[in-house]
């Protein structure tokens, strides 16, 4: 039987449906050494006065003040000279009336004294002190208890435990305090196809590595709590259900991910139900409506997240992260939030909630713009390319290009890129990008960069082929380019004697192409048209006869791999990725890779790194891999 979503609860109701659920640890014993950023269970107060006696302050002289009164530079103060005292020992002199003792910063005043006369204001002079400047009683000294009375309350509960807190409970003399416990959290990726990363993955088979135990796994540890990782969960009801009663009674909280969707084969809702209390099924958010919240066994707190990626990290980040910090007892992070303004309109009319991933890019005067990143829920890539997400209420259509916005950040460590570049995908710039610090580059190809550039959210666009009207109305910069030879990709020996296109149409050979958004597609497709030209035939009608022209990848080594794999006879590429495979190569060309800048971020520091980079000449290409002698810039 299907779960269907009915009646999807509100954000509001979703934070408060985890806000009933306790998720407090047990207090627990730090040792001092131990507990920096750690939260104080318990009031701690003061067992003895800091410092524990009177101290001198400064260098100098301890003296009884009344000897000094009167004392100037025309008639100076002569005292007895009768011994010294220096920090870390038990003075041995008394201080008498006509008498002074030197003594060090930081050591004890001795009886007697109770003033010091600072080194600069005094001479001595045959066994005598003479004392050029008066003193009143407590001059330079600082009394027992100064920092600190004994008995007074040094520390609340709740206080987070920096280096500074941690000195004052050392000069106490705690060596270990009562903190709170950082709430156990168990993480279960449930799903046949999920396979640990490090183990074999068979992709023909439907198997993804589990990306999820270990991006939320990061996520609890840097919100406060401890994360402990089950082993997968099968679309089983009896394994779902035995590892969700063991997490249980293991942690404070249980985080699953997936199953939990209205499919036949997600039972994780049966489980909860079952076992414990469904206090919600399905929130009005996008991504993230599928969200469970719940107990199981005696109460034990449990949260089921979406299965794909972004939606999981996403919701985490949104309403879980900030219940393990309640728990934890630490606040929201002052940097977990970011202003900008937005890079461009974005429309949206859904009717629910949007928590739009978004990433950060700096203009050129340093302001910070944001832009959407939305290819998908399911899109691990994802997880890079956005800084975090914009919550966007149920009634807004659409977020105007300069509106203000607040960006919740997936970690608090996150920064704007030095540089953001959108376009071709080429092993000759993945070299290049090493040379700039923090760069972020979007391998969407060279029509999308171009739009990127031309609505200034890109600071770079890298762009493939002649591009004729393509830049028109684009304002921009050259920075440098370079030429790459392109061609078909072939197995190795080119067993069915591949020399061209027209073998992919006349001997019925299986093709991989690239997506319509490269410009290694854009010359294929030029290509084409004129050998159908020859063949007095419509481009129409040559592509028709292509297996697999239609079906085009997004990465520079798809069809390689595809090649490389035996699914395809053919595979569009470029010569560098056929040498680093293996493969053989029929070459179709030349082509042109070109760096555009927006010319309003000339001078950002990424952008000149790259300039910089491009700028380095043919030794510098000639040390990139797979790029050959014979392809250097232009």
């Amino acid at each position: 039987m299907r779960k269907q979503f009915r009646d999807l609860a509100s954000p509001a109701d979703a934070r408060e449906a985890i806000a009933s659920l306790d998720l407090t640890p047990t207090a627990e014993t730090a040792a001092l050494e131990d507990a920096r950023g750690r939260v104080l269970a318990e009031r701690i107060d003061a067992e003895l006065d800091v410092p524990g006696f009177d101290r001198a302050s400064m260098d100098g002289y301890a003296v009884r003040a009344r000897d000094t009164f009167g004392a100037d530079e025309a008639e100076p103060a002569e005292l007895d000279l009768i011994g010294a005292v220096h920090a870390g020992n038990e003075p041995d002199v008394t201080v008498e009336s006509g008498t002074a003792v030197e003594i060090s910063t930081g050591a004890v005043m001795p009886p007697g004294a109770d003033a010091v006369v600072i080194v600069e204001r005094t001479e001595e002079r045959d066994g005598s002190l003479v004392v050029y400047s008066a003193v009143a009683p407590g001059d330079s000294v600082m009394p027992a208890g100064t920092d600190i009375a004994a008995g007074a309350r040094a520390l609340g509960p709740g206080t987070r435990l920096t280096p500074r807190e941690i000195g004052l409970l050392s000069a106490l003399g705690v060596d270990e305090v009562p903190v709170r416990g950082k709430p156990t959290v168990g993480i279960v990726s449930t799903g046949d196809e999920l396979v640990r990363p490090g183990d074999e993955l068979r992709p023909e088979a439907g198997e993804i590595y589990d990306v999820n135990s270990y991006t939320i796994a990061a996520g609890v540890e840097e919100a406060g709590g401890v994360p402990k990782l089950y082993p997968h969960a099968g679309d089983d009801y009896e394994e779902m259900e035995r590892l969700l009663r063991r997490a249980a009674d293991e942690c404070d909280l249980v985080l699953s991910s997936g199953s939990t969707s209205a499919s036949a084969v997600d039972v994780i809702y049966r489980v909860v139900e079952e076992r414990g209390e469904l206090l919600l099924h399905g929130v009005s958010v996008k991504p993230g409506k599928p969200m469970l919240v719940g107990t199981l066994g005696e109460g034990s707190a449990y949260i089921g997240l979406p299965g794909y990626p972004v939606s999981a990290l996403t919701i985490f980040r949104t309403f879980v992260a900030p219940a393990i910090r309640d728990a934890a007892g630490l606040p929201e992070p002052r940097t977990a939030t970011v202003e900008g303004t937005m890079a461009a309109r974005e429309r949206y009319a859904e009717g629910r909630t949007r928590l739009m991933p978004v990433g950060l890019v700096a203009d050129g005067d340093g302001n910070t713009l944001v832009y959407p990143v939305d290819k998908g829920s399911g899109a691990t890539t994802s997880l890079v390319e956005a800084d975090g997400v914009v919550e966007v209420a149920a009634d807004v259509e659409y977020l105007a290009e300069g509106e203000a916005v607040t960006v919740q950040l997936f970690s608090p460590d996150v920064r704007a890129p030095e540089l953001l570049g959108v376009g071709e995908d080429d092993p000759a710039l993945s070299r290049l990008l090493d040379r700039v610090s923090s760069p972020r580059y979007l391998p969407f190809g060279s029509r999308e960069g171009l739009r990127r550039l031309r609505d200034g959210i890109s600071d770079v666009a890298v762009v493939a082929g002649d591009r004729g009207d393509a830049t028109e109305g684009i304002d921009a910069v050259e920075l440098g380019s370079w030429t790459r030879e392109w061609g078909l990709v072939v197995p190795d020996g080119n067993p069915d004697g591949v020399s061209g296109l027209a073998d992919l149409v006349d001997d019925d050979l299986r093709f991989v192409n690239r997506d319509s958004n490269s410009g290694l597609r854009t010359d294929l497709g030029n290509a084409v048209a004129a050998l159908a030209d020859e063949r007095g035939t419509t481009r129409h009608e040559f592509v028709e006869a292509i297996e697999g022209f239609d079906r085009g990848t997004k990465a520079f080594e798809s069809p390689a791999r595809a090649v490389a794999a035996g699914r395809a006879d053919a595979g569009l590429g470029l010569r560098a990725t056929a040498d680093s495979l293996g493969l053989d190569f029929v070459s179709l060309g030349e082509q042109p890779v070109t760096v555009l800048a927006n010319p309003a971020r000339i001078d950002k520091p990424g952008v000149g790194s790259l300039r910089d980079a491009l700028a380095a000449g043919d030794d510098a290409f000639a040390d990139l891999a797979g790029f050959e002698r014979g392809q250097t810039p232009r």
